[in-house]
This record gives C-alpha cells, structure tokens and sequence, in this order.
C-alpha cells in the first residue's frame, strides 16, 4: 500500500530521482501562477466585472477578512504570503478529483517544507512589525523565565504543523485505498467528496494556525498602534 506520493518514482539517474510529490507540486505551482495571470490580466474597476474577477475578489477579500479578524490590522501585508500558503495547500488538496493525481501534501517533506515557510515568517513579520528589539522582547514575557518555554513553543509548533498537515491528508489517502480495493464503487465516491471537505478544512486551519503565530510575534507593534483611552 503507498502512504505517501514520495513512494511514486517516474524517473530516476542515479541518486536523482523525480517522483509524485515534486511532480504534483509544481503542476499546482503552474496552475496557479498560470491562472492567476490568465485572471489578473483584464482586471478593471468599473461597475460591470467578469466573473473571474467577481470570483477572484471575493476569495481576496474573505482571505483579507479572516486575516485581519484573527488580529493583524493591516491584511495587505501578510495576504500575499497567507492567501499562497492557503490557495496552494487548498489546490493540493481538491485535485484529488482526479483518479490519478496524488496530494503532494500527502508527503511530509511538503509539509515540512510549508511549515518552515512559516517558521522563516514569523520572525520575519515579527521583526519588520515590531523591531528587532520588539520581537525578542516577546520571548521573555511575561518574564525571562519563559525564555526557554517560548523557544521550545516555536520549534515544537512547526512540527506540529507539518505532522498534522500530512496525517490527515496521508490518512485520508489510505482509507480510499482501502475502500477501493474492498467496494470500488460507491464508498469511495463518498470518501472522495469527505476527502474534499477534509483538504479545504486543513488549508483553513493551516493558514489560520499560520496567521496566529504571525499576529502573536506582531502583537506589541500592534499594540504602539492603538491610541491610549480607546478599545479597539
């Protein structure tokens, strides 16, 4: 049985190998980019849209909300590196529609590899928000005995984050496995819509998740910003 796409090999010359994962990731990265342009091209700001651009707006815009309503005031800034992170974990996630396509975020070295991307972000927002002072202030609170805890807290969430990216995906790939090879007919039919629902629902958390370490590591720009005597 394979548990993962990395165990799918279409080309190999010695050491080098070219398998499922790589293949797959950079279809969904074509596909994107390549859409996005198709998209983008022909914007216009008049009263009468395509519907592309409706579409396209209102997934910028609900990305921007759910950003800004988790604690970052200024979505702008993060919805570029955020709104990727989400639309790419959620096309690996609805090409499985396809009988012969395998999730590259069914392969840990994918979600590893996105959870050091927010790993780098962190910090990265952190110190562009709120200094480089600000940012390592923010390991000793509320005291410097913390110091470690917050260090350890860092590291362990990243791997949480990739863990739980793959299990699920890799999870939901060896039950249709199963049930295909037992009924191959209507449970996985079934399988295949819940396996949909499960890929949209871990983008969700994964960008979610993401955006609180953010919004965590901004919090004292945040809070320079907030004029003294109001509550918002």
């Amino acid at each position: 049985m394979k548990l993962s796409p990395d165990q799918s090999v279409y080309w190999q010359y010695g050491d080098i190998s070219i398998n499922a994962t790589l293949v797959w990731t950079w279809v969904i990265m074509a596909v994107l980019g390549i859409g996005s342009i198709l998209i983008t091209r022909k914007l216009k700001t008049d009263i009468r849209i395509s519907r592309w651009q409706c579409i396209l707006e209102m997934i910028v815009t609900g990305i921007s909300k759910q950003i800004q309503e988790v604690g970052l005031r200024q979505p702008q800034k993060f919805i570029g590196f955020l709104g990727t992170l989400f639309l790419f974990i959620a096309a690996s996630n609805l090409f499985i529609i396809f009988p012969f396509y395998d999730p590259p975020t069914g392969s840990l070295s994918t979600t590893a590899a996105l959870a050091i991307c927010v790993f780098a972000a962190v910090p990265f927002y952190g110190i562009r928000e709120a200094g480089l002072g600000g940012y390592l202030k923010s390991y000793i609170e509320p005291n410097v005995i913390m110091l470690p805890f917050n260090i350890i807290s860092e590291l362990t969430r990243t791997l949480a984050l990739a863990v739980r990216l793959f299990g699920n995906i890799m999870s939901g790939g060896v039950i249709i496995s199963v049930l295909l090879s037992i009924t191959p007919f209507i449970f996985p039919v079934v399988m295949n819509a819940l396996g949909l629902l499960t890929g949209m629902v871990q983008a969700y958390i994964f960008s979610i998740l993401a955006t609180v370490y953010i919004a965590a590591a901004t919090a004292e720009s945040n809070k320079k910003r907030i004029p003294k005597g109001t509550n918002d």
